[in-house]
C-alpha cells in the first residue's frame, strides 16, 4: 500500500490536559450521568413503552393500507408509514434498547439481551461490533472497525490503496443496502485475512447471519406480500422501498455522527494508558452532533446527540437533549470543542471526505476551536397597546419603545 503524506499534524485534544485535570473532568462528566440515573423513573419507562406501542400500531396500519395497494395513494401512504415505522424501530427503539439504555427497568421484553430488531444484522453480532468494539475503541486507528467500516478511507492517516478509487461507488451501494453491510461488519475481514479468526468461528457467524437474513427476506418479500393476494408485487415493492429508505436514513445519521471534518482520530499509542477523563475527551471529540427539532431527534434515535450518546451510551436516549446544555458548559469551561452542525452541512462534509480520500494524499481539515455558547440576540421590546411605531413615519430601523 502507498502511505499518505501528511501535510500537517493536528494537535490531539488529549495532549492539552494534565492527569489531575483529566481526573477532575471525569468527575464532572460522571456527575451528569449519576444525576440522570438517580432521576430515572416511570415517566422514562412510559416514554419507551409509548414509542414501541406507536411503532407497532403504525406497522399494522401501514400493512393494512398496503392490502389496497392497487390504488396508488394507498401504496404511497402504506409505503410511507412502513418507512417511518422501520426507521423508528431501527433507530429510537432497536439501537437504543440493545445498548442497554432501558435495562434498568428490569423488563424482560425491553432488554438488551433479549431484544431483536427488524434488520438483517443478528443482535449478538451487533452488540459485539458496536457496543463493545466501537464504543470502547472509538476513533482509535487500527482498533475501531467503524472507522471506514474496513472498506473506505475516511481519514487521511489511513494508507491509500488503488481499491479506494471505487469508494464513491460502493459508498452509494452501502448507503442503499446498509443493513446488510452492518450484518457482515462483525465478521472482521481484517482478522479473517490475517488468520486471527478461526475458520470455524467464521462459519458459525456466517450461519447466524444467513439465518437472520433469510428470515428477514421471507418476512418482507414472501410472507407479507402473500397476504396482499393479487397485489403481492406492489406490496413487495413497498417493502423493498421502505427498507431502502430506512437504510439511507440510518446510514446518513450514523455517518454524520462519526465522519464529519470536525471529528478527531487517535493513535493506539496516545490511548494506551487512557484514564477515564481521557476516555471522555476521546468520546467527546470523536463524535459530531446534528442539529434538528424534536421530531428529527426521535426519528434519528436521538443520535443527533451523537456526542452525548458517546459520552453516555447506556443513558436513555430521551435524556440526551436534557443533558446537552450541561455537556456544552463543561466544554466551554475546559476549552473543548462541541461538534455540531445542521444535517446538510454534516452530510456534505462526509461526502466530500469520501470523494477526496478516494485519491492519494489528503490532509486533515481544520478542527473547531473551544466551544463558546452563542450570544443570544436581544428580544424586541414588547409594544404596549397605544404605542406608536415610528419606523414608518420617520424611517427608523427599530420600533418606538
Amino acid at each position: 500500500m502507498t502511505k499518505t503524506t501528511e501535510a500537517h499534524q493536528v494537535e490531539s485534544p488529549l495532549a492539552r490536559f494534565s492527569d489531575a485535570e483529566l481526573e477532575q473532568l471525569a468527575k464532572e462528566f460522571d456527575a451528569i450521568h449519576d444525576e440522570v440515573y438517580d432521576d430515572l423513573g416511570e415517566d422514562d419507562a412510559r416514554y419507551i413503552r409509548g414509542v414501541i406501542e406507536f411503532h407497532r400500531r403504525l406497522v399494522v396500519l401501514s400493512r393494512l393500507v398496503l392490502m389496497a395497494s392497487r390504488y396508488k395513494p394507498a401504496w404511497v401512504l402504506g409505503t410511507a408509514g412502513l418507512s417511518v415505522a422501520k426507521i423508528l424501530e431501527n433507530m429510537e427503539i432497536g439501537h437504543n434498547v440493545m445498548h442497554g439504555q432501558w435495562d434498568w427497568m428490569n423488563d424482560p421484553d425491553i432488554n438488551s439481551q433479549t431484544w431483536d430488531w427488524d434488520t438483517a444484522s443478528p443482535a449478538s453480532a451487533w452488540r459485539h461490533s458496536h457496543n463493545y468494539v466501537h464504543h470502547t475503541f472509538t476513533n482509535i486507528r487500527g482498533k475501531d472497525k467503524d472507522l471506514g467500516y474496513e472498506i473506505m478511507r475516511i481519514d487521511p492517516h489511513q494508507p491509500w490503496h488503488p481499491v479506494y478509487l471505487l469508494q464513491p461507488f460502493y459508498n452509494v451501494v452501502l448507503m442503499l443496502f446498509f443493513e446488510w453491510g452492518v450484518a457482515l461488519h462483525d465478521l472482521d475481514f481484517d482478522a479473517i485475512r490475517s488468520g486471527e479468526k478461526p475458520l470455524k468461528q467464521v462459519r458459525d457467524e456466517l450461519r447466524e447471519i444467513a439465518t437472520k437474513g433469510v428470515r428477514q427476506a421471507l418476512k418482507d418479500y414472501v410472507f407479507f406480500p402473500a397476504l396482499s393476494g393479487r397485489e403481492w408485487k406492489k406490496t413487495l415493492y413497498a417493502n423493498f422501498t421502505a427498507n431502502l429508505i430506512r437504510n439511507v436514513w440510518s446510514n446518513a445519521i450514523i455517518f454524520c455522527g462519526h465522519f464529519p471534518d470536525q471529528t478527531y482520530t487517535f493513535t493506539e499509542e496516545e490511548t494506551a494508558d487512557e484514564s477515564r477523563g481521557g476516555w471522555y475527551v476521546r468520546q467527546l471529540t470523536g463524535a459530531a452532533n446534528i442539529e434538528g427539532g424534536p421530531l428529527f431527534h426521535v426519528m434519528s434515535g436521538n443520535l443527533g446527540y451523537q456526542v452525548e450518546h458517546h459520552l453516555y451510551p447506556d443513558m436513555p436516549s430521551s435524556r440526551y437533549g436534557q443533558i446537552a446544555p450541561k455537556v456544552r458548559k463543561i466544554c466551554e469551561k475546559w476549552g473543548l470543542p462541541y461538534n455540531t452542525g445542521p444535517l446538510r452541512k454534516q452530510w456534505g462534509t462526509v461526502q466530500r471526505t469520501i470523494l477526496r480520500l478516494a485519491f492519494p494524499g489528503g490532509r486533515e481539515r481544520p478542527k473547531p476551536g473551544a466551544w463558546k455558547e452563542p450570544e443570544r440576540q436581544p428580544e424586541p421590546h414588547p409594544r404596549r397597546n397605544g404605542d406608536v411605531d415610528r419606523s414608518t413615519a420617520e424611517g427608523a430601523l427599530t420600533p418606538f419603545p
